[in-house]
């Protein structure tokens, strides 16, 4: 089935969640709406094959200038290795809560891409087995791939000085 008949689809089962539907160029992106990501992507996997969680990751709108854009957005790309077929789903996430469910009860392999989108934008998976950093040390401040966040602070990391104690004793080793 084609992607955008899929789409379709998944509006029709859940017509108050769909934001809506763009084609552009053979790719199909389907906005949708937070509070019901896991039913979505349940059906998706079980009555239309999409069996591959491709991508999932975050990104912050913080400078785009249209009303109805909230400020994060959750990006899930699945595929259907069956049908061949390409599905990306975009559920906006608000600065003021920036939350969405889990859905490492789906797919394991989303286990590490929801704490890596928790780690750089502060994006907040409910229900997440083990939701921590997991590229930043536990004591890092803020989240690297937000579009405020200081590209350079006044001081150094505090874990600074003993990680270059660390590597000078790793030295001995010549990796």
């Amino acid at each position: 089935m084609e992607p955008i008949r899929i789409a379709a689809r998944l509006q029709e089962k859940f017509p108050d969640s769909i934001l809506g539907i763009i084609e552009h160029r053979g790719q199909v992106t389907t906005s949708v709406a937070r509070t019901l990501i896991v039913e979505m992507i349940q059906f998706l996997k079980t009555e239309h094959q999409m069996n591959h969680l491709n991508c999932l990751c975050g990104v912050d709108n913080l400078h785009r200038t249209a009303h109805f854009v909230e400020r994060f957005e959750v990006i899930y790309q699945l595929y259907s290795m069956e049908n061949r077929t390409l599905l990306r789903l975009k559920a906006p996430v608000p600065e003021t809560d920036p939350a969405i469910d889990s859905i490492c009860g789906l797919w394991t392999g989303a286990n590490w891409l929801e704490r890596e989108t928790y780690d750089l934008f502060g994006i907040v998976f409910n229900n997440h087995p083990n939701l921590k950093r997991i590229l930043t040390p536990d004591d890092w401040q803020g989240h690297p791939l937000r579009k405020d966040y200081a590209l350079k602070g006044d001081q150094e990391w505090s874990g600074f000085e003993q990680l270059k104690e660390k590597a000078a004793q790793l030295k001995q080793f010549e990796f």
